[in-house]
């Protein structure tokens, strides 16, 4: 019994190199000579932090690990879900700060630009197509056409077709009510001619305006509205002046063409083609008066009213002789069978 005992007593090694010993007074002794030989090694410097300061420590390191967003409570070891609110509002508020600051420099910027285009451009490009408008076409009047298109291209550039295209429409609008204006004073035997002036000066000015406003037709009127300059202030032609007095006009130039030369035929010539150029169904007005100018009016000849034709030509030839043409010398005309 002894012996067992002091084999128990013994202290043993096992496989993994920890030692056992079955006496508690041997385990103690065994334990005291290990931490003195611990002892005598030397060990790092600590400082020491009491215990209420290493949890606040541990929570501060865990919260800086992890970008502000969790916190270790140094006691439990959990995550606590809050969230700094410093942190978390701080982009926020900083991107709607710089989103207004944009926003307050781009409309900044744009009513500079806006000023600028009413200061300087427009009314340059405004006093250019006053006197192209008032032009007559056989006056000569020192335009200088670069600047005018250098002005035009800096307006596209600077997104101001829209402004652009509504001042050059309204300042063409309101000439042409002065037009209108002045053709409702003139006298009944001067009317052909006068709108005849009117319409072939506005021509005119038209071939000088659209060219310089290539840029704005090109990247605003084409594009975005699908239409062409020059078709959009023909039509305004049409509206404030024509339509207002073709139904004056109308009847002049029907008697006009009954009476021979009272009207230069070119005179004549020029209103029927314009006012067909301006609204083709006003040709139903008068057809007999636009087929003297323009072809296909009437409708397309048929063969069983060919008798018809000829007796309108015969009157036709008539009236002429009787008002003072006369045939001319018919001794060298072949005589027909029938003679």
């Amino acid at each position: 019994m002894e012996a067992m005992e002091d084999d128990s007593s013994d202290v043993k090694d096992d496989h993994n190199h920890n030692y056992r010993a079955s006496g508690s007074n041997k385990v103690r002794t065994y334990l005291s000579s290990q931490l003195s030989e611990i002892s005598t090694v030397p060990q790092p410097v600590c400082a020491t932090v009491p215990v209420g300061e290493a949890g606040t420590r541990q929570g501060k390191l865990w919260s800086g690990a992890t970008g502000g967003s969790k916190f270790m409570d140094s006691d439990t070891g959990s995550e606590s879900s809050e969230v700094s609110e410093t942190d978390s509002t701080a982009p926020g508020a900083a991107s709607e700060g710089k989103f207004a600051l944009d926003s307050t420099s781009k409309f900044l910027l744009n009513a500079m630009a806006v000023e600028d285009y009413r200061k300087n451009h427009w009314p340059n490009l405004e006093k250019a197509v006053d006197r192209l408008l008032i032009q007559n076409p056989t006056d000569h009047i020192s335009v200088s056409y670069a600047q005018i298109y250098s002005y035009v291209y800096k307006c596209v550039c600077q997104q101001h077709s829209e402004l652009l295209y509504n001042d050059l429409t309204s300042k063409i609008t309101g000439h042409l009510q002065q037009v209108s204006a002045h053709l409702q004073a003139s006298p009944l035997e001067n009317f052909i001619e006068n709108f005849n002036i009117a319409l072939t000066q506005y021509i005119a000015s038209l071939q000088c305006i659209v060219p310089v406003f290539m840029y704005l037709n090109k990247f605003y009127i084409e594009s975005k509205l699908n239409r062409d300059l020059r078709e959009d202030l023909m039509k305004l032609f049409a509206d404030h002046v024509a339509e207002k007095h073709v139904n004056t006009l109308m009847p002049l130039l029907i008697k006009a063409r009954s009476m021979p030369f009272e009207v230069q035929p070119s005179t004549m010539a020029s209103v029927v083609k314009g006012l067909y150029s301006l609204r083709p169904e006003w040709a139903q007005l008068a057809p007999d008066l636009f087929s003297g100018f323009i072809p296909q009016i009437n409708p397309p000849a048929v063969e069983s009213l060919l008798q018809d034709y000829a007796a309108h030509d015969q009157k036709l030839q008539m009236e002429l002789s009787m008002n003072g043409f006369p045939r001319g010398d018919q001794s060298r005309k072949r005589a027909s069978e029938d003679s």
